[in-house]
């Protein structure tokens, strides 16, 4: 186990949180390809190389956030820019502005065209599965959602905070950012989500209402190499 379980977000969630879907081979998991193109190790010393061959398909790209492995022959990996992690500690002020909803079954159609649009690359068909969604409908329209994703014991992840371009700047992902990590807060739980540092407008957002960076944290790509 690393110092703390956010170092290793992906494999701890899938021992944890979301064990009930894992799909996992001796100390190498991963989601469901339908929930999340995320895969796990225990640690960065586990040879993944048997596991790899049996959990990701030909034409699949995964990754891996915080622990890399050693890559095995036959594969290539891309290293991105560190995500910034960040966490909040206390109860964030909540924005006046309209109804927040949970979002379920009826609302999935409204919700992938969504993050097609705006949060196309981690989404999947059964990610709302992985925790609870909430959004903000204006003019019959779903306006923006946020959703819960990884988590651990003591940690629940903010993810797939959005906005349709044609409701920016109105603040609504403030109000939902602030409203799920007040119910994750009184819960028993921390907050905590992963940012770009190219998204610079989002990251500021977050630092302005509460959140504070925790880490900067490894991020890859694995596919199989090309013939």
């Amino acid at each position: 186990m690393p110092a703390h379980d956010l170092d290793n977000p992906f494999w701890n969630s899938l021992q944890t949180r979301h064990r009930h879907v894992a799909q996992r081979i001796g100390d190498v998991a991963r989601y469901p390809r339908e929930f999340a193109p995320f895969l796990g190790v225990a640690s960065a010393e586990v040879d993944v190389a048997e596991a790899v061959e049996s959990l990701v398909a030909p034409d699949e790209s995964v990754y891996l956030l915080g622990v890399l492995p050693d890559v095995p022959a036959g594969w290539q990996v891309e290293a991105f820019r560190p995500l910034a992690q960040m966490v909040c500690a206390q109860r964030l002020e909540v924005v006046d502005g309209p109804e927040i909803l949970p979002l379920d079954e009826t609302h999935r159609g409204d919700v992938l065209a969504l993050t097609a649009l705006v949060y196309p690359h981690y989404f999947r068909e059964r990610t709302m599965e992985m925790g609870r969604y909430f959004g903000i409908y204006q003019d019959s329209r779903l306006a923006a959602i946020i959703g819960e994703r990884l988590g651990t014991g003591t940690h629940t992840e903010m993810s797939a905070i959005c906005t349709h371009p044609d409701f920016n700047g109105r603040g609504y992902a403030r109000r939902l950012t602030a409203m799920l990590a007040n119910d994750t807060l009184a819960h028993g739980h921390t907050p905590f989500l992963h940012v770009s540092h190219e998204n610079a407008r989002a990251k500021q957002l977050y630092e302005q209402i509460g959140f504070r960076h925790r880490c900067d944290i490894g991020f890859w790509s694995l596919r199989r190499s090309q013939a």
